[in-house]
């Protein structure tokens, strides 16, 4: 009979309350002493890790995305949850023994994060998974530019290594990467929201595989590194970038910002109302727009494009910015695409999805 015991869901759903009454007071003492008492009382490092902080991690985005916290706010509570993963990795085996699974000396894993990618805790999370298992890992933190990151493996003897992305708009540096570490005889394991759900864009790019999370990722690595799906695209085989649309685009993103913002001024009245502060938000939101178009390009898929404007509507809609300022947006992007056929299904695409997200509820009568 097995003796194994797990966590119960209960224990495991007061202890993201307290981690997230902490983070909301920010709180760091208590944030931490919530975590390392749960560990003390037999919950799992690993399940910590990912059944506690890293949902208390989705739940700040969510608070941000919702207008309920700030950036500030939201930058100080990761901060938090940084310092108490690094606390509990206190309590990791340090995988110098050999790996628990079947006895053999442990394998080393570099994990990183793409060049430009700045949402470091998925792969924080992701690499003291992997040390609780037995692996040793260098871990690189956020943001290695590919050069750095080759250079590295060149010195340290990685067996394989895992990339983690959580914007799309990553997908280029992450494809050069890819090419880069294979091309020095590695395989690359990718994992992270800018790959889809599904997959799908790591099997465009040409990774050796892909995991959904930090659990599939140490399954997958625990049966020995990756090899490459005789099926999967040869490595910068993207043959609908040959349109250069992708490469026109990037170029002109600065222009097409400055276009697009001076042609809201008129199509959206009340922009004459408003700060320098929300013009200056306003001239990110089209930036974003013009990047995730880009990054649609290049994985030549409209739903990439289609699902940031419809979570960009929701999150102008809680800051209270009438929908129809979007809808503008993709209009005036679409007439300086003129030449661009691809860029112009796309930008209609995501004009469809918009015309198809449900409007606020009206309010109710007053009392």
């Amino acid at each position: 009979m097995s003796t194994q015991t797990t966590t119960s869901t209960a224990d495991l759903a007061a202890t993201r309350r307290q981690l997230w009454a902490a983070l909301e007071a920010r709180d760091e003492p208590a944030a931490t002493a919530a975590v390392l008492g749960a560990h003390d009382a037999g919950v799992p490092v690993e399940d910590l890790l990912l059944d506690v902080i890293g949902p208390v991690q989705a739940k700040v985005g969510a608070e941000w995305a919702a207008g309920r916290i700030g950036v500030a706010q939201e930058h100080a509570a990761t901060a938090i949850q940084d310092r108490v993963v690094a606390a509990l990795a206190h309590r990791t085996p340090d995988g110098t023994g050999p790996r628990p699974e079947t006895g053999e000396a442990p394998r080393r894993v570099t994990v990183a994060c793409v060049d430009g990618e700045w949402h470091a805790l998925p792969a924080r999370l992701l690499a003291e998974v992997l040390r609780g298992r037995g692996f040793l890992v260098d871990y690189l933190g956020a943001h290695v530019p590919t050069p750095h990151l080759i250079a590295h493996l060149h010195q340290t003897g990685a067996d394989v290594v895992a990339l983690s992305s959580s914007l799309p708009v990553r997908l280029p540096a992450a494809h050069a990467a890819v090419t880069a570490i294979q091309a020095i005889g590695l395989p690359v394991l990718v994992g992270g929201a800018a790959f889809g759900p599904d997959g799908r864009y790591a099997r465009l790019l040409g990774a050796d595989g892909w995991a959904q999370d930090a659990r599939a990722a140490a399954r997958l690595l625990a049966a020995g590194p990756p090899r490459a799906d005789a099926a999967r695209p040869a490595a910068g085989d993207l043959p609908h970038l040959a349109d250069q649309e992708y490469t026109l685009v990037t170029r002109a993103r600065t222009q097409l910002v400055r276009q697009v913002l001076q042609g809201l001024e008129d199509a959206v009245p009340a922009m004459a109302s408003y700060t320098d502060r929300q013009r200056e938000r306003t001239a990110e939101d089209v930036a974003h727009i013009v990047d995730f178009l880009g990054a649609s390009l290049y994985a030549d898929d409209a739903e990439l494009f289609t699902g940031f404007v419809t979570w960009t509507a929701g999150i102008l809609r809680a800051r209270g910015v009438p929908g129809d300022a979007l809808i503008a947006a993709l209009d005036l992007l679409a007439d300086a695409q003129h030449d661009f056929p691809r860029a112009r299904g796309h930008l209609a695409a995501g004009r469809r999805a918009l015309l198809r997200v449900p409007a606020p509820p009206a309010p109710g009568p007053r009392s």
